[in-house]
Formats: C-alpha cells, sequence, structure tokens
C-alpha cells in the first residue's frame, strides 16, 4: 500500500463543562487528505486547497505531526501529503486537529499501523501545539479514537473512551468569523470562585454517567459551563439567540465548540436535530454575521480510509 486517501473529521471539544478533558467527533464535517510514499525521506507537503495554510512542515499542523511520528519511526523512505481543507481554521470545530490527526493516522496505516491510537495522540499533539500554544488533546482524541472521549492525563497521556447513547445528534452553526485559540484562552479567568468548581466538576461526572446510562434528562442538566462560556460568550455575536432557539426546540443542551466561534446543541433524535438546525437558522439569520449550519450523527469512528491503493 502505497497512497492513502481519509477523511478527518471536525470535533467538538469541551463539551461546555469539560474544559480541556471532553471530546466527540462529528460526521457530517471534516477535511479530506491524500498521503503517499516517496522514495525520497522526509516529508513534503505538496498541495493545501481551501485555505491558505503554509507549505512549511515545521509551519503547517498537519507537518508537524507527521516529522513527530517520522522521527519516531524512522522509516528508509519518505511521505508526500496532500491537505483539502473543508474546515475552517479558527472555526472551534477543531480544523487544526483535524488536520494533525489525519496525517499521523495515513501515515501510520502506510507503516503497517505500529502504533495505537494513544501513541498518534502524543504526536497530533505535537501538532496542535503550533496552532494554540499549547499541548491538548481534547480534540485530537476524538478525531482518532472516534465518539466521546475523556482526557484523563496529558502526563502521562491516558484517554478514556465513553459510550455514546445511539439516538444523539449534534447541531454546529459556524458564524463565519474567526477566534484564534490562543486569543480565547487569555481571556479565561485565572481564577475560579470556589463554589463554580464544584458545580463544573459536578457537571462533568454527570455528563459521564448520563452518556453511560444513555440518560438523556442528565445529560441535559450537565451540559452547563460556568467556568469559560460566561467570559467567551461575549466574542460570538447572538449566542444568546442561538442557545434561547436551541432550548425552544428541545435541544438537550447548547455550548461553545472548543474556542467558538461555532456553537453546538446537542439534541435526542435525527428529528429534534432537524428541528433545531431550523431553529436556529432561522433566529441567527436576524443576525449580520454569514453563517454555516451542520446536523450530524456522532461519529464513532473518527478519521477514516476513503480508498486504498
Amino acid at each position: 500500500m502505497n497512497e492513502i486517501k481519509i477523511f478527518c473529521p471536525a470535533t467538538v471539544s469541551n463539551v461546555s463543562c469539560g474544559f480541556d478533558v471532553l471530546g466527540f467527533c462529528l460526521e457530517a464535517i471534516g477535511d479530506e487528505m491524500i498521503i503517499r510514499k516517496t522514495t525520497k525521506k522526509g516529508i513534503k507537503i505538496t498541495k493545501i486547497e481551501g485555505y491558505d495554510l503554509s507549505f512549511e512542515v515545521n509551519k503547517n499542523v498537519a507537518g508537524v505531526s507527521a516529522l513527530a511520528l517520522y522521527e519516531n519511526a524512522n522509516p528508509d523512505f519518505g511521505f508526500e501529503i496532500e491537505i483539502y481543507k473543508k474546515i475552517k481554521p479558527g472555526s472551534g470545530i477543531g480544523s487544526s486537529s483535524a488536520s494533525a490527526a489525519g496525517s499521523v493516522y495515513g501515515m501510520n496505516v502506510l507503516l503497517g499501523s505500529p502504533y495505537t491510537p494513544l501513541e498518534l495522540t502524543t504526536f497530533a499533539i505535537k501538532g496542535e501545539a503550533l496552532a494554540s500554544q499549547s499541548e491538548h488533546a481534547d480534540n485530537i482524541a476524538p478525531a482518532l479514537f472516534g465518539g466521546f472521549t475523556l482526557v484523563k492525563s496529558l502526563y502521562p497521556l491516558e484517554i478514556i473512551q465513553i459510550p455514546t447513547p445511539d439516538d444523539l445528534f449534534a447541531v454546529v452553526l459556524h458564524p463565519q468569523i474567526e477566534i484564534k485559540t490562543a486569543n480565547a484562552r487569555k481571556i479565561l479567568p485565572k481564577e475560579i470562585p470556589l463554589k463554580n468548581a464544584i458545580k463544573q466538576w459536578s457537571n462533568v461526572g454527570s455528563l459521564i454517567h448520563g452518556l453511560h446510562t444513555n440518560d438523556y434528562g442528565l445529560i441535559s442538566r450537565s451540559l452547563i459551563d460556568v467556568v469559560a462560556e460566561p467570559v467567551r460568550s461575549q466574542l460570538i455575536p447572538g449566542f444568546e439567540s442561538i442557545k434561547e432557539a436551541a432550548s425552544k426546540n428541545n435541544a438537550l443542551g447548547t455550548g461553545i465548540s472548543g474556542s467558538g466561534p461555532s456553537v453546538f446543541s446537542l439534541c435526542k433524535s435525527q428529528q429534534t436535530a432537524i428541528n433545531v438546525k431550523k431553529a436556529i437558522k432561522q433566529a441567527y439569520a436576524k443576525h449580520d454575521v454569514p453563517f454555516q449550519i451542520y446536523a450530524s450523527k456522532i461519529n464513532m469512528d473518527g478519521v477514516k480510509e476513503l480508498n486504498k491503493k
């Protein structure tokens, strides 16, 4: 096998209460990549479509991740990477993590799959750090493992896969503005009142239990963020109108995807997701902000192969 074409999915991180530790994978949105072996050693990015990104390996998220794996594997051949970027950088739905996860996944397959998803995550977070100026895996993990994941620890890295209820869907609205992860982190509070910390970790625990037990009511009562959302929501035009429209149409809960500006709503059933999508679309059309909106099943596979040669 000398070439692989892959789908690199978008992801939602934080999931309201799970700042930097929780994430889930989306089915309806993602990039594509082609990775092939070359006789010349090293990593080379040969094509980028969709957005203006650097072809320099050390300045491209996919390249940095690829280099981390390549230096560890030390094969006697090289790799070329083509990137077909469909997730807008700075969108809050894991644009950088899709690139980082995709490059290491594809290379691993062409190497004969010597690395586990956990090991691939250790390489991919090196690329993610280029984009956000800090190593974190809450987008990388669901992209590589699929479904819902919990980052138990970064050092040493420990990822826990969380069960996903069968009838869970996500609606994601992406306002066409850009919020850099590094900038969104700067406005976070340096200290958290104890009562807020207690509420936050209580919500994380109950959300995990709700996912394990298919308790949609508990999931709904747990999707509350008292740490990041109060400050980050100010960067997103019309945030409250999105939450209100989703709530009135029976969404389980709504929150900021990653650092924003995308906003997600979890829904029980595809029909509810369709209704929520329609309501949010109508509500947000009143704001003078271009946007895209998606309804998606939770992607249980993560990065996946599109063809083999």
